[in-house]
Parts: C-alpha cells; sequence; structure tokens
C-alpha cells in the first residue's frame, strides 16, 4: 500500500489489519473459472468507480481518514496497465453536465416544498448519468465497475441510476461481457441493484464499498492474493419480486403489511423468484459438505458437520443453519436463520469440523393474543446448508405440547390493518431424517420483572430541579443564537464530535459523542486557542454537503462544524480515522472474529482522540431495498444483525472508556420525513423482526448506550414509548446502560402530520438523554416538571443513569 509520510504508526496498524481480511465482506455472484488471473496485466477498466469509487455511504457514514485508495490506484499499485482511460474523461463531462443539472433541479424542487435547500438534499444522491461513449481498449482482461452512493435524510428510488442500471452501464456491460474472454462486473455498492438485463454476464463480484482499501482488495482479488468469501445478508431480486409497500413514500404514515415476512422469510414462503437469494456466495474454490449431527440437550440445540475443501485454491466457507417451524395457531415462514459459523481458510484437500448451537426459546414465534412468545407443538425441520436455497433436513425436533418461552406484555400499541399472513401449510417429514424428541419440561418459562425500582444516587438526589434537568438535555449553550443554537455546541472538548453530554456542574463528568458507522467521524484538522478547540476550514463538513454548497451556504454550514481559520502561530493538530467497511458488507463476511477487529480499531481511535461513545453500530432491518441508509445496517435477518452488532460492541468496549451506542431504536427503515414519519407495526412482527437484534446484542454484549429512532411507533415517538424503553429494553432484555435520543433538531418537514419528540415526554418514558440538546429542549423539561407530565423523582432517576455511565466511562 501507499505511505504517506505523515501517516502515524496506529494508522499503518489499522489499515494493514483491514486489508487481509476484506476479500472475506465481498460476493462472488457468479462465476466461470476465468478468475482470478495469473499475474497483472493489461486490463480495459470502464464504469465509474473505477476512479470514482465509493468507500461509504453518505452523512454519518463519512469518515475523515487521510489514506483512501480508489479502484484505479489499488489496480495500479498491483501492476496492472490500465487501458480504457479516455473513457473516464468523457465520463466525467457526461457526469459534470448531469450534476449541474441535478443542482439546479433539487433547488426548484426543494422551493416547490418551501424548503430549505441543504435540509432537502440532504442524502439525495444523483443518478449515474446516460452516455455514449466508445468502448475501444484493448486488454488480456477487462472489468466494469458499478457504483452507486445513498445516504442520510433521503431514500433510493427504483429508478435507472439508482435502484436500477442505466441503459448505456446495460448496453456497455453486455458489449464487454462479448468482446473480452475475461471481463467482471464489479459492484461498488452500499445496496441492492436490480441486475435482471445483465443476468447472462458471466462473473459478477459484489465488492461493496470496503473503506480505505476498496480499491486494493479488488486488485487482491482479481489476482487471486485473497478468495472472496462472503455471503448475502439481503436478498437480490428484480424490484419487482419485492413485497408491496404502497405507502413507502407516504410523508405520515407507513403501514408495515408484510408483517413478519421480510426478506428471504417472503421469497421462500410466497415462493417468489430470487436474482440471487439471502445466504449466496461463491467461491473461486469449491467446497463439500459433510454428513450432519444434529443434538438436543434440553432445549440448546447443537449442529455439526464438517467442511471440505475440494478445489484447487484456499477458501473459506459458511455454514448456515435454518429452523423450519410448525405451522399452527401462528402462521409461520417457510423458515427462519437460526445459526451459522465460518470456517477459517481452507486450504485445498482441507477438512474443518464446523459446529452450530442455537436454543428453541431464541426462535419461538409471539402470539399477541395471549402476550407471549410460544412454541407450537409439532415438528421443528433442522436444515443445514451455504445458502437459504441450498439446503438439506438434518433432523427433526418433535415438541408434543405447545410451550410458553416467556410471558410478556403487550406494550407497543395496535395497527389498522391485518398482517400478511402466509398460507396454511402441513409439514411433513423427511424420509430417513432422524427425529429427536424435544422434552415440553425441559423449557422453562420465564417471568418478566416489570416494575423495577431503580435507586437515585445521594448527590444527584441533592440537586436542584433545575441541576438535575440538564443532565438530560446535551451540552448546549444558553447564549447561542439562530441555526446553533438548534444544534447544541456539539463537540467543544473534542472537534468534530457530535455531542456531549452537560459539563456545567460542578462535580458532575460528561460524555463525548462521536458519530459513526463506518469509523469515527471527527474534524480531521483543528487547532486550539484561549476560546477552545476548532476545526480547521471545512474539515468537519461531510464531503457530500460540500458538493453540494456554495457561496453564503458554506456559512451556514459552518455553524454546524465550528470550522474557521487559525491564527498564525497556532498548531495544526490532527485526528485522522480509519474508514472501516460499511455494515452491510461487515455481516457479509458473516465473521465475528472480523466485526470484533474492527471495534478493536475504532476502540483504539476512540481512546486516542478521548470519545467515550460511538454513535454506531446500526442494526435496523433491510426491510426496503429503498431504504437510504440500509448501507449502514447489516442484513434483512435479526439474527445477523444482532450478532454483528454484539461483536462490534465487544471489540470497541474492551477498550479503556469506550462504549458503542446501538441504534436505531426501532422500526426506522426508511428516511424520507425520517422525523415525524409514523411506523405502524404489528407487536408480532416487531418483536419477532425489528426488535430481536437489539435483544441479541445486549443481551451477549450489553453495550454502553441504545438511541432511539425519530419516528414514532404506532402514533407514539420511539423515544417518548415507555414500553419500548422501560418493559422491553430494560425489563425483557435486562439493559442496564443509557438511553438517548437521536439528534432532534427542527429539520422535519413542516407539511407534517406529528410533532417531533420532545424532552418532558422523552424523560417520562425513561429516556436518559435528550441531543444534542438546546435551551427550548431544556425549558420544555422543566416545564414539565411543573405541569406533571414527568416526575422530579423520575428525572433524578434518568440523571442517576447518566451519570453512573459518566463515572464508568471517565474513570476506566
Amino acid at each position: 500500500m501507499k505511505n504517506t509520510p505523515a501517516m502515524a504508526d496506529y494508522e499503518l496498524r489499522h489499515i494493514e489489519a483491514l486489508r487481509k481480511n476484506l476479500a472475506g465482506c465481498t460476493v462472488l455472484l457468479k462465476k466461470d473459472g476465468s478468475f482470478p488471473l495469473e499475474k497483472p496485466c493489461t486490463l480495459a477498466a470502464y464504469g465509474s468507480g473505477v476512479r470514482r469509487t465509493i468507500r461509504g455511504g453518505t452523512g454519518s457514514g463519512e469518515v475523515n481518514s487521510r489514506y483512501s485508495v480508489t479502484i484505479e490506484e489499488g489496480l495500479q499499485q498491483a501492476g496492472f496497465t490500465l487501458t480504457g482511460m479516455e473513457w473516464h474523461t468523457g465520463y466525467e463531462q457526461a457526469r459534470k453536465k448531469a450534476h449541474k443539472a441535478f443542482l439546479k433541479q433539487l433547488k426548484k424542487d426543494a422551493k416547490a416544498v418551501k424548503q430549505n435547500f441543504i435540509l432537502y438534499g440532504m442524502g439525495k444522491a444523483m443518478p449515474e448519468p446516460e452516455y455514449n461513449l466508445p468502448l475501444n481498449a484493448e486488454g488480456d482482461a477487462a472489468i466494469y465497475v458499478v457504483s452507486r452512493i445513498s445516504g442520510e435524510g433521503n431514500d433510493r428510488t427504483p429508478l435507472k441510476g439508482d435502484i436500477r442500471l442505466t441503459d448505456s452501464e446495460v448496453r456497455d456491460i453486455l458489449a464487454l461481457d462479448k468482446k473480452f474472454t475475461r471481463f467482471m462486473l464489479v459492484l461498488n455498492v452500499g445496496g441492492v441493484v436490480d441486475l435482471s438485463p445483465v443476468m447472462d454476464v458471466r462473473n459478477i463480484l459484489l465488492l461493496s464499498q470496503l473503506g480505505v482499501e476498496t480499491g486494493g482488495a479488488l486488485a487482491d482479488i482479481l489476482l487471486g492474493k485473497a478468495n472472496p468469501s462472503g455471503k448475502l445478508t439481503t436478498t437480490w431480486a428484480a424490484f419487482e419480486e419485492y413485497p408491496e409497500m404502497p405507502d413507502f413514500e407516504d410523508m405520515n404514515e407507513t403501514r408495515y403489511r408484510e408483517g413478519i415476512y421480510v426478506g428471504y422469510r417472503y421469497f421462500d414462503t410466497f415462493r417468489k423468484p430470487a436474482l440471487f437469494p439471502f445466504g449466496h456466495g461463491l467461491s473461486y474454490t469449491e467446497f463439500r459438505l459433510g454428513a450432519v449431527a444434529v443434538e438436543a440437550n434440553g432445549a440448546q440445540i447443537t449442529v455439526r458437520t464438517f467442511v471440505e475443501n475440494i478445489g484447487a485454491l484456499a477458501g473459506r466457507q459458511v455454514v448456515q443453519v435454518y429452523l423450519s417451524k410448525p405451522s399452527g395457531k401462528l402462521d409461520a415462514p417457510w423458515q427462519e436463520l437460526c445459526a451459522f459459523a465460518k470456517t477459517h481458510e481452507l486450504a485445498p484437500g482441507e477438512t474443518e469440523s464446523v459446529t452450530c448451537s442455537f436454543t428453541l426459546p431464541e426462535m419461538a414465534a409471539y402470539d399477541t393474543e395471549t402476550a407471549s412468545y410460544i412454541l407450537e407443538a409439532g415438528d421443528y425441520l433442522v436444515r443445514v446448508g451455504v445458502s437459504s436455497v441450498e439446503t438439506a433436513p438434518a433432523a427433526v425436533l418433535h415438541l408434543d405440547k405447545t410451550v410458553t418461552t416467556l410471558q410478556a406484555n403487550n406494550v407497543l400499541g395496535s395497527t389498522d390493518f391485518t398482517d400478511l399472513t402466509a398460507p396454511a401449510s402441513t409439514m411433513e417429514r423427511p424420509a430417513g431424517v432422524p427425529v429427536i424428541e424435544i422434552d415440553p419440561v425441559a423449557i422453562a418459562c420465564e417471568t418478566v420483572a416489570y416494575d423495577r425500582t431503580e435507586e437515585v444516587l445521594p448527590e444527584v438526589d441533592a440537586l436542584t430541579k433545575e441541576d438535575a434537568a440538564l443532565l438530560l438535555i446535551g451540552d448546549f449553550d444558553p447564549n447561542a443564537k439562530g441555526f446553533a443554537s438548534m444544534i447544541g455546541t456539539a463537540g467543544h472538548h473534542v472537534c468534530g464530535a457530535a455531542g456531549e453530554s452537560c459539563d456545567k456542574i460542578s462535580g458532575f463528568p460528561f460524555l463525548i459523542m462521536a458519530d459513526g458507522p463506518a469509523g469515527l467521524r471527527l474534524a480531521k484538522e483543528y487547532y486550539e486557542d484561549d476560546k477552545g478547540k476548532h476545526a480547521v476550514g471545512s474539515t468537519a463538513m461531510p464531503a457530500s454537503l460540500q458538493e453540494m454548497l456554495s457561496g453564503p451556504m458554506k456559512l451556514v454550514m459552518s455553524l454546524m462544524g465550528g470550522s474557521s481559520k487559525p491564527k498564525p502561530g497556532c498548531e495544526i493538530k490532527t485526528q485522522y480515522c480509519t474508514a472501516i467497511p460499511i455494515g452491510t458488507a461487515l455481516a457479509q463476511s458473516f465473521d465475528l472474529t472480523f466485526v470484533e477487529q474492527c471495534g478493536d480499531i475504532v476502540g483504539e481511535e476512540m481512546e486516542r482522540f478521548g470519545v467515550h461513545l460511538w454513535l454506531a453500530p446500526a442494526l435496523n432491518i433491510h426491510r426496503s431495498i429503498r431504504c437510504g441508509r440500509n448501507f449502514e445496517y447489516y442484513s434483512e435477518d435479526p439474527l445477523v444483525s444482532g450478532k454483528m452488532a454484539a461483536a462490534m460492541t465487544r471489540g470497541v468496549q474492551a477498550h479503556k472508556g469506550c462504549g458503542t451506542t446501538i441504534k436505531h431504536y426501532a422500526a426506522n427503515n426508511k428516511e424520507y420525513n425520517r422525523y415525524r414519519n409514523n411506523s405502524i407495526v404489528s407487536e408480532r412482527a416487531m418483536r419477532e423482526i425489528y426488535l430481536k437484534g437489539f435483544g441479541i446484542c445486549v443481551r451477549e454484549a450489553q453495550p454502553k448506550a441504545v438511541m432511539t429512532s425519530y419516528n414514532l411507533l404506532n402514533g407514539t415517538h420511539t423515544a417518548e414509548s415507555r414500553g419500548l424503553i422501560m418493559d422491553i429494553l430494560r425489563a425483557e432484555f435486562g439493559y442496564e446502560g443509557i438511553v438517548m435520543t437521536d439528534w432532534v433538531t427542527p429539520m422535519a418537514d413542516t407539511r407534517s402530520a406529528h410533532r417531533d419528540s420532545q424532552a418532558q415526554y422523552v424523560a417520562a418514558a425513561g429516556g436518559d438523554l435528550f441531543m444534542p440538546g438546546n435551551k427550548g429542549d431544556y425549558d420544555n423539561l422543566l416545564q414539565g416538571i411543573d405541569s406533571g407530565a414527568v416526575t422530579l423523582e423520575q428525572v433524578k432517576i434518568n440523571a442517576s443513569r447518566v451519570v453512573r455511565m459518566a463515572r464508568a466511562l471517565a474513570q476506566e
């Protein structure tokens, strides 16, 4: 890799650690055996992603790294001679023209709906332009790199140049596949692209967006120095094959009518065709799974098999275990992922024994009628394989009596529709598959203690109402005016930090928070003077916004980053952070050890720069491929999401004074009007799909913080839902940390039918921190205490949690 002279030791170590494992995040979707290449050669390189390589999404996904390698740079560093460079000159001209028209239309659209151009355009990505450029380059092989970017604030569209390929892309991809004996379509994307028109292409690699070494990783893969071993964590299909969501773009109400049938649960159950199914992923080598043995020890199920590399190259394989549940009182998906394990790198001819395990209560369904999780009487079929459509029956677990595993309360409100249900079906026992009897007595029923008493710290109890309330509001400048007063003072102890808790009460520590989720997002350069720390220039401003801004708008945005010009003689200090792969790419690795290692990278940099809480990882479900922030999220499956978030949390929290903030809790599955949109979801779907991953992460790793989402859930803001926060998160999941809001600022579309969340109601629900905080939020909380909207006792309980966490992290 290139060695920038100024790079610090930690940067070099982190980049090297990532590079070794990035191929494991990539998914080889199709192959014909013509790759890898024997050596660097003359390579015809086309597509926007060659030069404009995307390493991650926009918004909170952006990271200020000193070092980053495009695909063009990575290939050249690896010794390739690239041809077709004149194509990129023509493409840049076409893109520049399209971008100018895009911004003009964006301003026009913002004016039409009476919104600020910057807020309206946040997260909006320009579709790929159409072009007509010659493909006259020669080479020993060729690639075409499709790139797509999306981000916080807006969703993707099923249009050409976004979810769909442009006519130009389809034409050129098919032409190159026909012209070159060795051709690979490379997808430098953060989410699903409808590949229907190019499914005849012989080699397709989902490179994804891998952070700083995206370009180097592709060079390694093309040369066979690294072998793709990732598996899809989201079903790739033609856009029309996904569940209909007619109100996805509705400003006010979004109805989750599909219920529990999300992702492969929908495709498998309703026999819908997928281009590439959940769990799919090939390798340069071939594997064979051996005989499968299934054992039951009470409710604990253990699955054992072996994986043999029967090909000619070293590689890794992922074993996936699925469970089909009986359809009785409650309908059930055709199958659900219940466990997975990844081998180490197997040499040709090498065999590894693999063990996967799960418990039956983990797979229980939620019965709203009885407010309980149940395992219904009947047969539970265990399937083992390498994707959701490549499995074989391994055992039948027979339960002769319906068992309640957890008696709960319905606390999430009701819907005005009935969930989609699967047709009734009877599962026949496969011939020759062993039947294992499960003793119902061995499955215990848990009882939840919802009414828990919490102690107020004596020193908090002694505080005045005014000071106690301050501890629940993010740090703010009471004298700030205009836009700055709306966003709080952000991070004045660490430049570019997203926010801080209150530091105004003597003797009480505070928390410093930095955004994520693909690494720390801090100002890369800053200086100090007698007035504090200041970001240099526009280094605190997201690059995606810089491209959109001009003239006086930059002055407005500088308020958000606190950017300025240093005085003569001031020392410029740096805070360069490492961009790790996006969440979806990490999940595609199915490698919990590597994800934990990425957490370790983030944790070390948090320690270095004095950050207590990383506002990540994000583990919302890929409900729709249109969600603009899916790149941040792990999967359409809650087990994968929860396991990945837990691994990341373990890596970060192994470091002194560092914690994660898992988010967005919950049902934040689109970006349009995210501040005030009402997600209408059944209690069953919430518990089995959208909350399950949070529960897994909490039970396995106890993150220090949880961030609620902007949206409402069944008419109540998630930040104001005591059922979500106190009943499910704390009582049922056993959560011990603090709960904060997402960054509530006056950015919502004023046409919305719903209001923003408010500090007094957040506190009453058990929410500990209202972020980023301004004087208006503080005043609302005080008025809430006076009016009885929240008790002073509850305020002091919440404040005690904040103080305990701040002390724990500050003193570690």
